[in-house]
């Protein structure tokens, strides 16, 4: 088939190519002159020239500068670095793109496909997804966009210890879950959810685990039918996300007894539910921030609508790895 990213100047087999209409095959249209491939240049920009000038100086004295406060350095680190500065430059790998008419051909650079750290690859990662939950898995129901944060006491455990964000992303939905369920006094429903988690804030230097989620508003039962919620407090969703979350901590043995319960003294927990507006237009846009909005902000709570079962005894999520222990607080 003939190549659509020539550079310039165009294949001229193409150029000239006319194509007849069917309905009209006297009027014959020109094809319009393919768009030309223009590489990026990665290495042209700031954000590059700063990893490719110190990022090795940055491995080499990791251990003694940062290592005591953030852990060791994860060889995910370095690989997604690695893959960036190869990312977009044939130094890295390239495809020879040819036309199999005219036999012009150009190179096209290999990309790194990493998260968040490329910018590039990072916004074509988020159409892919945010069309793949718009059309394959997202039930064509209203949904909102929650976000769970946790207080800077934690942050450095989290940190250190990388393994507890999944327990934070389960721990989300198991909060979502359960305030549900207390709402419709049911426990055989259960809520659409698909959580992705975040490591930075509004600054990329400072460490803020996060999680950001798009929630059905509303339950489905085991037969299928959709309840819509009459409406869910952030607040409350807070509070059952706040215990659960420090009780497994504890129950992992990371957070000790007198510590947590120190935490949950707290007149103001440092954690935070926030709940966007439901608005099915603007479903995809969401799909597509799921993986790089920034953290927002909670409303100030309110009066809370739930009964104390919310904070009752529960199963916990199955939707992660494997099932959780059943949580009692």
């Amino acid at each position: 088939m003939p190549c659509h990213c020539l550079p310039t100047p165009a294949c001229s087999c193409i150029a000239t190519e006319s194509h007849v209409a069917a309905a009209d095959p006297g009027a014959g249209l020109i094809a319009e002159a393919p768009i030309p491939y223009k590489p990026r240049h990665p290495e042209r920009t700031g954000f590059y020239q700063l990893f490719e000038a110190h990022f090795d100086e940055y491995v080499r004295t990791y251990e003694e500068r940062f290592e005591a406060r953030s852990g060791p350095l994860r060889p995910v680190v370095v690989r997604s670095v690695e893959a960036f500065l190869d990312c977009g430059r044939l130094q890295g790998g390239f495809a020879r793109i040819r036309c199999p008419k005219c036999r012009r051909e150009h190179l096209l650079a290999f990309s790194c496909r990493t998260r968040n750290l490329c910018s590039s690859c990072q916004a074509k990662r988020s159409v892919l997804f945010a069309e793949k939950l718009t059309t394959e898995i997202l039930a064509p129901v209203p949904h909102r966009h929650w976000t769970f944060s946790i207080p800077r006491v934690l942050r450095g455990l989290v940190e250190r210890d990388r393994k507890l964000l999944g327990l934070l992303s389960q721990t989300a939905y198991a909060s979502i879950v359960k305030t549900f369920r207390a709402l419709f006094g049911r426990a055989d429903v259960r809520p659409g959810c698909v959580v992705s988690l975040q490591t930075f804030g509004a600054y990329g230097a400072n460490f803020n685990p996060h999680a950001h989620a798009l929630v059905s508003d509303g339950v489905f039962t085991p037969e299928g039918e959709f309840l819509q919620a009459p409406g869910v407090d952030p607040a409350a969703v807070m509070e059952v996300f706040r215990r659960l979350f420090l009780l497994r901590l504890h129950q992992s043995e990371r957070l000790s007894e007198t510590f947590m319960r120190n935490l949950l003294s707290w007149v103001h927990p440092g954690f935070s539910a926030f709940a966007g507006p439901r608005d099915p237009d603007r479903l995809l846009l969401r799909a597509r921030r799921l993986s790089s909005e920034r953290p927002a902000k909670r409303d100030p709570p309110g009066k809370r609508g739930f009964p104390a079962t919310v904070c009752g005894a529960g199963q916990g999520c199955a939707s992660g790895p494997g099932r959780l222990p059943k949580v009692i607080f």
